[in-house]
């Protein structure tokens, strides 16, 4: 008896094993059905975990994106989400909460507030039947389009400290994950971001690797340098990175654009607001305009020179273009205080601010010992090809005249 039940039971094995794997000639002829987006480029279908500082104000952008997902209006400023009912789970947040928030977002009395949309305060943990009751949910309504899980710290099952950390993360995401792909709907989990700084952007996400393993999405939305950027990279999209503005009048985030294109504007605004002050290197400048990295900085420091936004000012110096042309003493005599002679076109001089003056070649070769009584003091020398002041006759000395510098510099070496 026991043989036979083992024989059937090793035959539905076998059948389960058979169900579950396919040929490569069988996948070559499936069909699915598209991919669909819950925010047309940004946030497909499958886990998306959105991950920022606490009081950053995702809370508020989840939210938008359920209003507008569950009533079939604009979000982010100008996307649009397919229609369908919204799970949205507030677990950090209490009735009175909710409905001051949707105040700010939609009209209180002159229109009504979407049906489609579904709210729990409340919510089991995931392996308490939290899981089940999102399936019976997405199983229950017509066409259903997103659950969003606010915060993932509330609906994750407890950790008892004796399971590996990483497998604990995993854990946590990968039955939303199966869930989402299972329904063809988009599910946004809320999380926290650590304090610590890292070379990528994603290495921030609280906990370890297993979450931003686990998740088909990521979307980060961090603070750099008095700026919004939501940063994206998964699965099914392309990595990117976008510029975000929160209106606080509104309570609503609006897309600004690129972050590459909209970030370079407002950092070179920074740098010349850094510069209006007088000349400063590049590490200087990093410190006053925000920036980061020293590559980023040379890159676009070199490219606001070429437009002519900003000049060099000597050696790894930049200033403003009015004020190195209205102040050029100044900024020669603090880059060439050695007394040494100032290569004008390689230090960026522009020669056209400078062909008006005139006074005694040679009697600032040292700025720092020229009489008081001496107008050209403050004034770098200049080349003989370039300069246009009145040259006295030298006084001769044994028909040679006297030297005027290091050896071998006196008139008779430009005969």
């Amino acid at each position: 008896m026991s043989g036979r039940h083992s024989a059937v039971n090793e035959a539905l094995a076998e059948e389960a094993r058979h169900q579950r794997t396919f040929s490569a000639a069988a996948l070559q002829t499936m069909t699915f059905p598209p991919l669909k987006f819950i925010l047309p480029g940004l946030v497909p279908e499958g886990a998306t975990l959105l991950v920022s500082r606490p009081k950053l104000g995702k809370s508020w952008l989840v939210l938008d994106i359920a209003i507008a997902t569950a009533a079939g209006r604009f979000t982010l400023g100008e996307l649009r989400p397919i229609a369908g009912p919204v799970l949205y789970l507030a677990l950090e947040d209490g009735r009175r909460r909710l409905q001051r928030r949707i105040t700010k977002l939609l009209p209180t009395f002159s229109g009504s507030w979407p049906e489609g949309l579904t709210f729990a305060t409340e919510w089991p943990r995931a392996d308490q039947g939290g899981l089940d009751d999102i399936e019976r949910w997405l199983t229950t309504t017509t066409a259903p389009r997103l659950v969003i899980v606010d915060t993932l710290a509330e609906f994750r099952k407890l950790s008892n400290g004796k399971t590996q950390i990483y497998a604990d993360d995993y854990a946590s995401l990968s039955g939303l994950r199966k869930l989402a792909s299972k329904y063809n709907v988009g599910i946004i989990i809320v999380h926290h971001d650590r304090k610590a700084e890292a070379d990528d952007v994603f290495d921030t996400v609280s906990g370890s690797l297993g979450l931003p393993a686990a998740a088909d999405t990521i979307l980060i939305l961090k603070r750099q340098a008095g700026a919004m950027t939501l940063h994206v990279r998964g699965r099914d999209i392309e990595e990117n990175e976008i510029a975000l503005q929160f209106d606080k009048g509104s309570c609503r985030w609006s897309i600004l654009g690129a972050a590459a294109e909209v970030h370079r504007s407002a950092e070179r605004k920074r740098v010349i607001e850094a510069l209006r002050d007088g000349p400063l290197g590049v590490s200087e400048i990093c410190a006053a305009a925000e920036i980061r990295s020293r590559n980023t900085a040379d890159q676009l420091l070199f490219k606001m020179a070429k437009d002519d936004e900003i000049a060099r000012a000597g050696r790894g110096q930049y200033a403003l273009p009015e004020s190195y042309s209205q102040d050029a003493g100044k900024i020669g005599k603090k880059v060439r205080s050695d007394g040494k002679s100032l290569n004008l076109q390689e230090d960026g001089v522009n020669l056209t601010d400078l062909t008006d003056l005139t006074g005694p070649m040679g009697a600032v070769r040292n700025p720092e010992a020229a009489p008081a009584s001496d107008p050209w003091q403050d004034y770098p020398e200049l080349p003989p090809s370039c300069d246009r002041r009145p040259k006295p006759a030298a006084p001769q000395t044994n028909g040679h005249a006297p030297a005027l510098g290091p050896p071998g510099d006196s008139l008779d070496d430009f005969k």
